[in-house]
């Protein structure tokens, strides 16, 4: 997976949600005998309409079926007589932004489209995720060229917040540090829309999106619980908009940005929970090695299984499958996936889809993920117009970096890919080759057969997949099973993120803040190097020894620990990205210029990575941080990158900057891929220790680089991705 520094109808929901009265009843489903399915907590029920009994039953079987009353629209626009309402105008459109989600108002000024510095009430788009279910619909707020009554009171909060300069009344002591440092948090994030629309998908598929958003919405709450964050959030007072805000832009209390992320004051619970995983007993998760000892246990493989949670039963330790952990919501998912299905099945061309919805859905109820899996491979651009991946996979949110966190990536498929695909796929197993001759014994080259990426617009990115800044920007999995071990699994490139003129014009002045002026004008901003790079990244999980991979019988979780397994992996893929460009490049498939400003484009990538910081609050490794503080350091020690003290970077103002010899970085990068992938052929823990003490974590003038680097990188706020889906 790669990231990047990095208006919902909600009104089904409520026959969603009122299945959990029939969904989850003890008696139902099949129960190891010690263990019991875990009913959803009340905290994920408020604010839900449940119906009464004697209509529970009628509902559950509506939904199942896919009654055609899922197609209705049943929004109601609250719309004032009379003409449409003139502009808005003194609150300029990025303040109305910031200021819209530091008072947890769900509501996204989308442009200035017709360039009057006012707001128009077809400007206007209502977000998805917070709020109550109306005020995620953009009628609740402008209709027929009007705003309405709850919009106007919005926007007067707004434009008052604005005047005063976000000034309330002052508070002192540690409450006052408390939301200082909460207000701190949240201007380290710029939000930014990904919008859709009925206007941009066949109007036969709408009722399959709906299906899938009010999936995504209960996957959130599995997820809420995976992270053990359930109830945190009972403390924040209804007016304190900000913390609220922060709770539900980082799912839980706690502070992320770099500049906040270590602050004891910053948390949006005054309270100061502590951050404890839901996937371990609370009592084990005191011991800072309690990761370690689990995985040194004789039942370790149970327990530590991607897809149970570990449990104390009668006092004693226990894995407990997802599909017993998280039943009710569960089922719940599984039945919005057959009303899906059966939207789609109305379109001959989605049989993919149809078949991986059905496979989905049967997973959901007893965890036979690699079945679905077997589904979902078979899917690509050429088959479907939707892309779709729901279900636990990755492993980064949790302390131990095992289990499989649930998430939801939706997005539509984009058919610039198959451009891409033809380029690779007939080189694909001459990949494979060179990258097992860099690697090394006991390492030999396997048959590969994976897709190639698809490219895709994303729709919206729900639980594990939903970032408090940033997004993924590529992703391959499975991570697991007979598909990833196999090499058929899928790999995407997200390319409809961070093209909007705001994120576009913030990259270029952090670039030019830290490059120097002669290696800035070799670097192209236009979306390819950096699509290019994602493609090879992706494609690079599948080749080499990868997750599924083992020495002596151990995979790298059991070899190198999780955290490191985790590290390593996100390492090879990113320096084959590196190495691969040059390699291509040698081939004839790409040119010099697209060949230089992707390795440019990478360093750019690694900066914001490293600007993160290389741990967490909790002391738990970064993976793509300490990556790309290796990749940059170790350019700066072959002389690939060079920085100049003395002279000025390319915005003119900075002092001291980065200059890229891409001939050096080529060979530099071949080196450095037959290192890394060497450490992951042979399980030598040993270097891949050294490799980090090296570059990551010695003291000495690659660190003191490193915080001009963080310095400069963060004057800018990170993108903040919030999703408007208006079917």
């Amino acid at each position: 997976m790669r990231p990047i520094d990095f208006a919902t109808r909600n009104t089904s929901l409520v026959a969603v949600f009122a299945l959990l009265a029939v969904a989850i009843t003890p008696g139902c489903g099949k129960k190891k005998k010690d263990i019991k399915p875990i009913e959803p907590p009340a905290e994920l029920m408020k604010n839900v309409k449940t119906p009464k009994a004697a209509e529970a039953p009628a509902a559950a079987t509506s939904a199942a079926a896919g009654d055609e009353d899922e197609d209705k629209d049943d929004r109601v626009a609250i719309v004032p007589p009379g003409s449409k309402t003139p502009p808005l105008k003194g609150v300029p459109r990025a303040a109305f932004n910031r200021i819209a989600a530091e008072l947890y108002i769900p509501v996204f000024w989308i442009r200035d489209a017709n360039k009057n510095g006012a707001l128009d009430a077809d400007e206007i788009a209502g977000l998805w995720g917070y709020g109550t279910p109306d005020q995620q619909n953009t009628p609740y707020w402008a209709g027929a060229g009007h705003f309405t009554p709850p919009f106007n009171a919005a926007f007067e909060r707004i434009a008052a917040h604005h005047k005063s300069g976000g000034k309330g009344p002052k508070i002192e002591g540690e409450e006052g540090k408390r939301q200082a440092a909460i207000r701190k948090e949240l201007a380290q994030g710029r939000p930014t829309l990904i919008r859709t629309t009925t206007a941009d998908i066949d109007p036969k598929h709408a009722a399959f999106a709906r299906a899938i958003v009010d999936a995504a919405t209960v996957i959130e709450n599995i997820y809420a619980r995976q992270r053990g964050i359930v109830g945190m959030d009972k403390d924040i007072a209804p007016e304190d908009h900000a913390s609220r805000m922060v709770f539900h832009r980082n799912q839980g209390p706690w502070c992320v940005a770099p500049k906040t992320e270590k602050d004891p004051a910053c948390t949006a619970s005054a309270r100061k929970p502590a951050r404890l995983s839901g996937m371990y007993p609370a009592g084990i998760q005191a011991d800072a090695k309690f990761c370690e000892k689990l995985e040194a246990r004789k039942d370790a493989r149970q327990l530590m299984h991607q897809f149970h949670a570990v449990k104390d039963v009668d006092g004693k330790l226990k894995a407990v499958p997802y599909h017993i952990e998280y039943g009710g919501e569960m089922r719940i998912v599984a039945d919005r996936l057959d009303v899906a299905a059966a939207a789609m099945a109305k379109d001959p061309k989605e049989k993919a889809l149809v078949a991986y919805l059905k496979a989905a859905a049967k997973a959901f109820r007893d965890d036979s993920w690699p079945v679905a899996d077997e589904a979902w491979s078979k899917m690509n651009a050429r088959n479907s117009k939707w892309y779709l991946r729901i279900g636990p996979d990755e492993t980064y949110f949790e302390p131990c970096s095992r289990k499989a966190g649930f998430h939801v990536s939706f997005a539509r498929i984009n058919q610039d890919s198959l451009r891409w695909q033809d380029k690779l796929d007939p080189i694909k197993t001459d990949m494979e080759n060179a990258l097992a001759a860099l690697a090394g014994a006991p390492y030999k080259a396997r048959e590969v057969s994976f897709h190639l990426p698809d490219f895709i617009d994303m729709v919206i990115n729900a639980a594990d997949s939903r970032s408090a800044h940033g997004a993924t920007i590529g992703q391959s999995l499975p991570n697991w099973g007979p598909v990833a071990n196999e090499g058929r699994g899928r790999t995407v490139a997200m390319t409809n993120l961070y093209t909007d003129p705001d994120s576009v014009e913030s990259f270029k002045t952090q670039a030019a803040s830290l490059i120097c002026k002669d290696t800035l004008a070799t670097i192209s901003f236009e979306q390819e190097p950096q699509v290019m790079s994602t493609v090879l990244h992706e494609a690079a999980h599948n080749l080499g020894p990868a997750h599924e991979y083992k020495v002596d019988g151990k995979t790298d979780d059991e070899i190198f620990g999780g955290p490191l397994a985790s590290t390593l992996e996100e390492l090879k893929a990113q320096t084959a990205a590196l190495w691969l460009n040059g390699w291509l490049r040698g081939k004839g498939k790409i040119d010099t210029k697209l060949s230089h400003s992707g390795y440019a484009r990478d360093v750019l990538w690694a900066f914001g990575h490293i600007s993160r910081g290389m741990y967490n609050s909790r002391g738990k490794p970064k993976p793509y941080s300490q990556l790309a503080a290796i990749q940059v350091g170790y350019m700066l020690a072959n002389k690939a990158v060079t920085w100049h003290a003395d002279q000025k970077a390319a915005n003119g103002t900075d002092v001291g900057c980065l200059s890229i010899d891409y001939a050096a970085f080529e060979k530099a990068s071949v080196a450095l891929m037959k290192r890394v992938a060497g450490i992951k052929a042979r399980g030598d823990k040993a270097d891949a220790l050294a490799l980090r003490k090296e570059f990551v974590d010695d003291d000495g003038a690659w660190k003191t680089l490193r915080g001009k680097i963080t310095e400069r990188w963060l004057r800018s706020p990170k993108a903040t991705f919030v999703y408007s889906v208006d079917l």
